[in-house]
């Protein structure tokens, strides 16, 4: 097989993978406290990366250059989204929790702008803008409750889990590696698997699991396929794919997140949930072009 059919096939799979853990995720939340259920997925993360990484000789302690984006990408990408968008399914729909966790590309062009000094030109506030009608489409202010708390709470958090990761982004972009994404990925897991481990004892007491079947196979799933296998797998598309395929490719996850849930949640598919997807998605889109365009000249 050759590296460009192994990097598609693989892109499907992660959009599969990463498309259908939103429901996959909400089903598990409900046998276990919400941050126990991420600390036991970073924990199965963690040891999946050792088994893949120690056959190769690759498991080792990560150079001292490193550190600042490990702790990064572990605290914030890892840890912080992870308990954001859990928190959140706990009372938002799995789809429409897709789609504004994947809002996380809009907020990277002003980000780069403001940190970076790249330039924010007309065609990527263009895309801004577009996906910033997509979540006002979503939210449809005249049909929204703004008196149901937990739901403005639990959007809010998605949001917030959005510019967590694109704040993790402009990290990794302005970081000089020392070592491999790869190589690292054992290490931020861990350093997100500690921080929550705690936080859960100390909010949520003991885990308190109801030993379910759908609870041992949904943190199965998340923590071998959705989180070692999704983490690698990216890695290897991310090398062996042009950036601009790769970015566009992505917004089906959000798409396969609205799918899945209505096949395995009964979550309609709302007018509203599909217009503002085609939005952020039309503003992805034209931010990524926009983007690989001006890398290219």
């Amino acid at each position: 097989m050759s590296s460009n059919v192994r990097a598609v096939v693989l892109l499907a799979l992660l959009v599969v993978i990463w498309g259908g853990n939103w429901p996959i995720m909400k089903i598990g939340l409900a046998h276990i406290q919400p941050l126990w259920f991420c600390a036991f997925r970073l924990g199965l993360g963690v040891v999946s990366m050792g088994l893949i990484l120690a056959p190769l000789g690759r498991l080792r302690l990560p150079p001292r250059g490193d550190w600042p984006v490990l702790v990064t990408l572990g605290l914030f990408n890892m840890a912080l989204f992870m308990v954001l968008s859990n928190l959140a399914l706990l009372v938002v729909p799995a789809g429409r929790s897709a789609i504004l966790a994947y809002t996380t590309p809009l907020w990277v062009a002003p980000g780069a702008a403001l940190f970076l000094g790249e330039r924010l030109t007309p065609g990527r506030v263009a895309g801004l803008v577009l996906g910033l009608s997509g979540i006002l489409v979503l939210f449809n202010p005249l049909g929204f409750d703004w008196n149901d708390g937990p739901a403005l709470m639990g959007n809010g958090m998605l949001l917030l889990a959005a510019l967590v990761w694109a704040g993790a982004i402009l990290h990794v972009r302005g970081h000089r590696w020392c070592s491999t994404p790869l190589d690292l990925a054992p290490w931020q897991m861990l350093i997100g698997t500690v921080p929550v481990a705690l936080a859960a004892a100390a909010l949520e007491g003991a885990p308190a699991p109801d030993g379910s079947f759908e609870l041992i196979w949904t943190l199965i799933y998340n923590g071998t396929l959705a989180t070692a296998f999704a983490f690698w797998a990216a890695v290897t598309v991310n090398r062996l794919l042009p950036a601009l395929t790769v970015s566009l490719s992505f917004l089906c996850v959000p798409a396969g997140g609205l799918v899945f849930s209505a096949l395995l949640l009964d979550e309609s598919l709302s007018l509203t949930n599909l217009a503002g997807l085609t939005l952020i998605a039309a503003g992805v889109g034209v931010v990524a072009w926009v983007g690989a365009r001006d890398r290219g000249s």
